[in-house]
Parts: structure tokens; C-alpha cells; sequence
């Protein structure tokens, strides 16, 4: 489980994000994939991943994952890699890895996906109610908001149980312990990697217990709700993010308007495509300087011109 602190203008801790994913934090088979334009994004490619999953660390019980002809595309697909394609491939999918910086070995990571070999999805999402029904109250008494942030991707990789991917899972687990601190990081890359996530929609809904916003758009590249995608800009994508921010502004004002110490929903522009001198400086995938600033310059673009619009009302 990773975690992210965030501050008030004071400095004290109020909000922390989390997450709930077996062993990965998050998946990509390309850190650095480029595009027309010569940026570079993090991608996710379906046949890639298969073939990592199958041929490169030959997961026992990988193909019952995948149906006949994902098997057939991810085998001629390996069967073309080169051995530093490979490789590559190997470290990219490792790299979200908690610690990968560590070099985990494939063995490792067998090793981690069999511990979770009696875990399913009703049990996982049982540990997280546990743990929150602990956690959650004390969390109050001590002015802190816990928000999950969803799976990435939000589907079931590597045999792993995946219960933050949708809007139902969240409203379950926000059933099971309906206190105002246990809340939603809500990520748009993330969820919107799946065509059956409404975001805006999601915001309206849920938007109440909300604590935590990451703006970003991916691009599928496939209709299937298991498909490939890539980082797209922020105001590009699949996901509508002009609507989502409007979302977004109406929660705020309607906080505001009930006194809510919280109506402030604090957001980051993650992630960014790798632009301009990004290209050099080989910063954490996914977190480059430029390319997340002219994220965060269109994102209060969209603001600043939805609330003027909301002003003249």
C-alpha cells in the first residue's frame, strides 16, 4: 500500500491517499513510448502484457486470463522481441512495483503473487473494510481524511484481486464504512482507462466524499473494458475533463454553501507526457516538470473559465 500526505496551507497533514493494489501499484509496459508530436507517454498494451504474463514469467494458470486469440497475438509478439525488448518489457511491468528501485527478480515477483493464491476479490475488499472500520475513527478524532486511489489499471492483472476499479466498488466500500473520513481519491487516468466509467457522472454521484483529485486523461486504444491505453494530454483523452472540472466546481460550491470546512478539493495534474527538455532529464516516469505544468496550465484554464461562467449566472 503506498501513500501520499497531503498538507494545509499550515502545514499539518489532512488528507492521505492510499491505495488497496496486491503487490503492483500500478502497470505499464512502455514508460517512454513516443508520438507523432515527439513526446513521450506511458503506455499499456494489452498484447505486450500478455506476453509478459505468459512467456516471460509464465505465470502458472496465465492462460486461462487470456482467450485464444490475445494467446495467439501475445506469442507471435514474443516470438518477434529481441532479448532487450524483453528485457525492457520485464522492467517496465516491475517498475510499479513498490521498491522496484530495488530490482526486483521475476522470482520476486512470483513469489509476491503467490502469497495472494487464497485471497479473492470478496476477501480483499473484506481487508479493506477491516482495516478502515479501525482506522476511520481515529482518522476523525485526529482531523485526517483517508481517500483510496483506484486500481491502475482498474482490471484484474497477474491472477491479483482488483476491487477499486469502478464506481460500484467505491460505493460499497463507502457503505460499509459510512463515516465522512473514509473517502475517494478520484483518479481520472485511472478509472477512465475502463469505457464503462463515467467520470463526471462518478463525481456527481460519489462526489461527497471525495477528498482527493487527479486530473489526467488516458487514451483507450481498444473498446473492450481490458484494453490498451496510453497517457494522453490532459485536455485530450477519452475522458470529457472540461465536464469532470465542472463536476468538480458544483461539489465545491454546494460544500461551501453547507459551511464545510473541506469544500476545497485539493487536485494534482499526474501524469504528463515527457516534453521539451523533459526528454532529457530522465525524471520519474510519468512525472516530468513541462509536461505536467502545461497540464496544470490548461487544467486551471478550464477552472478559471467555468467559474467565470458560474459568476454570471
Amino acid at each position: 500500500m503506498r501513500v501520499n500526505l497531503g498538507r494545509d496551507r499550515h502545514g499539518w497533514i489532512e488528507i492521505i491517499c492510499y491505495n488497496f493494489m496486491p503487490v503492483l501499484d500500478w502497470t505499464r509496459t512502455d514508460l517512454a513510448w513516443r508520438r507523432p508530436s515527439w513526446a513521450t507517454y506511458m503506455r499499456f498494451d494489452l498484447t505486450d502484457f500478455a506476453a509478459f504474463d505468459l512467456h516471460i514469467l509464465a505465470r502458472p494458470g496465465a492462460e486461462e486470463d487470456f482467450d485464444e486469440g490475445l494467446r495467439a497475438a501475445a506469442a507471435k509478439r514474443f516470438s518477434e522481441m529481441g532479448d532487450a525488448r524483453r528485457a525492457e518489457l520485464a522492467k517496465n511491468v516491475v517498475f510499479g512495483l513498490p521498491g522496484a528501485a530495488e530490482n526486483f527478480s521475476l522470482e520476486d515477483v512470483r513469489l509476491h503473487i503467490s502469497e495472494y493464491a487464497k485471497i479473492d476479490e470478496a476477501q480483499l475488499r473484506q481487508n479493506l473494510v477491516d482495516f478502515l472500520s479501525e482506522v476511520t475513527p481515529l482518522s476523525e478524532d485526529l482531523g485526517l481524511r483517508l481517500c483510496c486511489h483506484p486500481d491502475d489499471p482498474p482490471v484484474p492483472l497477474l491472477g491479483l484481486p482488483r476491487i477499486m476499479s469502478t464506481e460500484a466498488d467505491y460505493a460499497a466500500v463507502m457503505r460499509a464504512v459510512d463515516r465522512p473520513a473514509n473517502g475517494i481519491t478520484l483518479c481520472s487516468g485511472s478509472l477512465g482507462a475502463r469505457p464503462d466509467n463515467d467520470l463526471p457522472g462518478m463525481m456527481e454521484r460519489l462526489g461527497d466524499r471525495v477528498h482527493f483529485l487527479h486530473l489526467r486523461n488516458v487514451k483507450r486504444e481498444t473498446p473492450e473494458i481490458r484494453g490498451s491505453f496510453f497517457e494522453d494530454e490532459h485536455l485530450a483523452g477519452d475522458t470529457d475533463m472540461v465536464a469532470l472540472v465542472a463536476a468538480c466546481l458544483r461539489e465545491e460550491a454546494r460544500r461551501k454553501s453547507e459551511g464545510r470546512e473541506d469544500w476545497s478539493i485539493p487536485f494534482r495534474p499526474n501524469h504528463g507526457q515527457d516534453i521539451l527538455d523533459d526528454l532529457g532529464r530522465k525524471a520519474q516516469p510519468g512525472y516530468p516538470s513541462i509536461g505536467r505544468l502545461k497540464g496544470l496550465a490548461e487544467l486551471r484554464g478550464v477552472i478559471a473559465g467555468l467559474r467565470h461562467g458560474m459568476a454570471a449566472q
